[in-house]
């Protein structure tokens, strides 16, 4: 289902992306009091899609940042929110879960340290 939308969404995108390489924008190109034509304004409106196609990557990539962080933010706070909500259900448990807690860590980074050693490229 996924994989349709997305090669739905590409299709899409890419007749988008046509129809904007193909249709003449309302923009007057003078050079020497003479109005661009033919190959040279083809060219000069292919540099303007491509500048426009670069600046959309970019600000995806930014927002991709972006809400990357923001997810970051939200799953700690639900992180905090559960472990409260844990205490306040179950205040006899937390003596247990704490040290419960660092012994996971500690064992994830040991198991992290040894994963990341095994690998050579």
């Amino acid at each position: 289902m996924v994989r349709s939308i997305a090669l739905l969404l590409v299709l899409a995108l890419l007749a988008m992306l046509a129809w904007v390489a193909l249709h003449s924008s309302g923009v007057t190109i003078v050079v020497n009091g003479r109005e661009l034509a033919g190959p040279a304004k083809f060219a000069a409106e292919g540099w303007g899609l491509l500048v426009g196609i670069v600046g959309m990557f970019c600000a995806a990539i930014l927002l991709t940042f972006v809400f990357a962080g923001i997810g970051l933010i939200l799953l700690g706070a639900f992180v905090l929110v559960g472990l409260l909500l844990a205490w306040l259900a179950f205040p006899f448990l937390v003596p247990l879960l704490i040290p419960l807690v660092i012994v996971w860590l500690f064992v994830a980074a040991v198991r992290g340290r040894n994963n990341g050693a095994g690998r050579s490229g």
